[in-house]
């Protein structure tokens, strides 16, 4: 147990380092994958026959496929055909890999995030539709000022557990070379020599970041719940 704590504290500025980016990678994640996922929503719902069909076959695609997968064609696969991201060094984190991380995620998190404004719209009682257009509304005004809001307020706990979910899930960029969490891990284990110290403290910090979120996202159910009753 001491040797924990020796370690935490020795390489506590790159423990900490990987911690902050975690973070931004997860939340710039969920604010994008909340932005195309209502617009991949919007498409699998309307009814532009060829936009349902792409959103449809997007969802299944990147749901039916591997994340791991999905981060290497970024940031491999991507380069071959021409598509490069920013090779620049700000604040000592590296863009290139950054934004590449962030693409993969958005990518993959925005097709769960789609089901779940979809069901969040779905929710809402389709008179409030109905009566937005009978006043005069147009079915985009009506969406957008009359059920997507609505929508939203259903759906929040669910993006506060997509939000969770991601902070776990970001810790497959450390393949690419990303400095989070897992690869502060695996740079302790080859500098310290300890296997197993390490993925124990990182367990740990993840821990500590998502139990605070996923107990605020419960009490935020529990209010909205009261709210209804």
């Amino acid at each position: 147990m001491q040797s924990l704590f020796e370690i935490a504290y020795k390489y506590r500025a790159l423990l900490l380092s990987g911690a902050k980016t975690t973070l931004i990678l997860s939340l710039v994640t969920t604010v994008l994958a909340l932005i195309f996922g209502t617009i991949l929503s919007l498409m699998k719902i309307g009814r532009i026959h060829v936009l349902r069909w792409f959103a449809n076959a997007y969802v299944e695609f990147i749901r039916g496929t591997p994340l791991l997968v999905q981060i290497a064609i970024v940031f491999y696969g991507l380069p071959m055909i021409g598509i490069n991201f920013p090779s620049v060094v700000i604040f000592g984190v590296d863009c290139e890999r950054l934004v590449s991380g962030i693409f993969a995620l958005t990518i993959n998190s925005s097709a769960y995030v789609c089901e779940i404004v979809r069901s969040g719209i779905q929710s809402v009682d389709k008179g409030q539709m109905e009566a937005a257009r009978s006043i005069g509304f147009t079915r985009i005004a009506s969406m957008r000022l009359i059920v997507l809001p609505q929508a939203m307020r259903n759906i929040m706990p669910a993006i506060g557990n997509e939000f969770v979910t991601l902070i776990k899930e970001s810790s497959q960029v450390s393949v690419i070379g990303m400095a989070e969490l897992m690869y502060a891990a695996d740079t302790i284990r080859g500098i310290s020599f300890k296997p197993f110290e390490p993925l124990i403290i990182v367990a740990v910090i993840y821990f500590l970041i998502t139990f605070p979120i996923s107990s605020a996202i419960r009490l935020v159910e529990k209010s909205m719940r009261k709210s209804v009753g």
